[in-house]
């Protein structure tokens, strides 16, 4: 039985869908799935099963109820032999083999929020954090998809290392073109990301404003956002509106717009949480030029990349100086000699289904 209730949109459902399609292609009559899921729509087969209960989001307590009494209910109902839990949290109340999926990375950073700053991400960090911790003891296996968050679950927990295994996630992409070093691409900057605060848009818009004050014009940024996700990025889009920066309100755009952004503009990275970072092994891909904040998951990614750059996720002003320092030359282009295996190895499949 495979849970996963919290996913709706965004990472988390990439998450279970990429498992829903590995466990489809499985030629193994004798195994039959059940996935235990809220709103999203999964197909039925001969062999998986699917359980939808949307009314877990109506509220906290509706979640809570679900996994205190309904859940438990579910697997024993059903003589379930094996839970896998891509929820980060395992169930409770059970005798039966847990296996859990960590990619929460909030109660793991250094960086830590207040109540007043964030109420959800001080929620997530000191009590559902909490939660994940004691899940992480109790499941008998734990899958995350770092080797930093394999160390940092270590750290917090003290289980033995071998009971966490990391299985980094399907990168599916087949590159046609790569980057190419032009006036127009060396002052061109893209940043693919969602709206929540820790993706910290703010620095940009900041490093933006400090260029102007020095009267630093020609070069433009992207944002994959429309400037009314929420109050956050609303008061940055006035910002930007009002000191008419040179920043562009793009809106959600296809992979493979994504893709094409890659190969002519430098991917901004300033997200300071992340489990994994995808932008940051897709830009590598296409090599190209990236400007990323100085945490463990980017490093974990780009170490000797000749073209990644790394600056502090809170310093606007060293931000702006690699900016400037990009379209004024003073940083070149170092042709990314990616050997085959490398990229081979990055576009591995990996199968989630192997440590089941």
């Amino acid at each position: 039985m495979v849970f996963d209730v919290p996913a709706e949109d965004g990472g988390a459902l990439s998450v279970l869908n990429d498992f829903y399609n590995e466990v489809s292609n499985i030629n193994d009559k004798n195994s039959n799935w059940i996935f235990v899921i809220s709103k999203p729509t999964l197909n039925e087969t001969e062999n998986i099963k699917v359980l939808r209960f949307p009314w877990i989001k109506k509220s906290w307590a509706h979640r809570y109820f679900f996994d205190q009494f309904v859940a438990p209910k579910l697997v024993k109902k059903h003589k379930v032999d094996k839970v896998f839990s891509l929820q980060n949290v395992t169930i409770p109340h059970l005798n039966c083999e847990q296996i859990l999926y960590v990619h929460q990375s909030l109660p793991f950073v250094e960086y830590k929020f207040s109540f007043t700053e964030n109420k959800l991400f001080w929620i997530y960090q000191n009590i559902i954090g909490k939660k994940i911790i004691h899940s992480i003891k109790s499941a008998q296996k734990v899958i995350v998809q770092t080797e930093w968050m394999k160390a940092a679950c270590l750290e917090k927990t003290m289980v033995n290392e071998e009971k966490i295994k990391v299985v980094p996630p399907k990168i599916n992409i087949e590159i046609e073109k790569f980057f190419s070093e032009s006036e127009k691409n060396l002052s061109t900057f893209f940043y693919p990301a969602g709206a929540s605060y820790y993706k910290n848009h703010r620095i940009i818009v900041e490093a933006c404003r400090e260029l102007k004050k020095k009267e630093i014009n020609g070069y433009k940024v992207f944002f994959t956002l429309k400037g009314n996700e929420n109050t956050h990025i609303a008061d940055l889009y006035k910002i930007v509106q009002e000191m008419q920066l040179p920043i562009y309100f793009i809106g959600s755009i296809s992979r493979a717009q994504v893709f094409d952004f890659y190969t002519k503009s430098i991917l901004l990275f300033p997200s300071y949480i992340e489990t994994f970072g995808l932008p940051l092994l897709e830009s590598k891909l296409h090599k190209g030029m990236i400007l990323t904040a100085d945490t463990p998951f980017s490093h974990e990614v780009l170490d000797v990349y000749p073209n990644a750059y790394f600056f502090d996720a809170f310093n606007s002003i060293a931000l702006a100086r690699l900016m400037k320092q990009i379209f004024d030359g003073e940083i070149s282009y170092r042709e990314a000699s990616i050997l085959k295996q490398e990229s081979k190895e990055n576009l591995k499949e990996y199968a989630l289904t192997d440590q089941l």
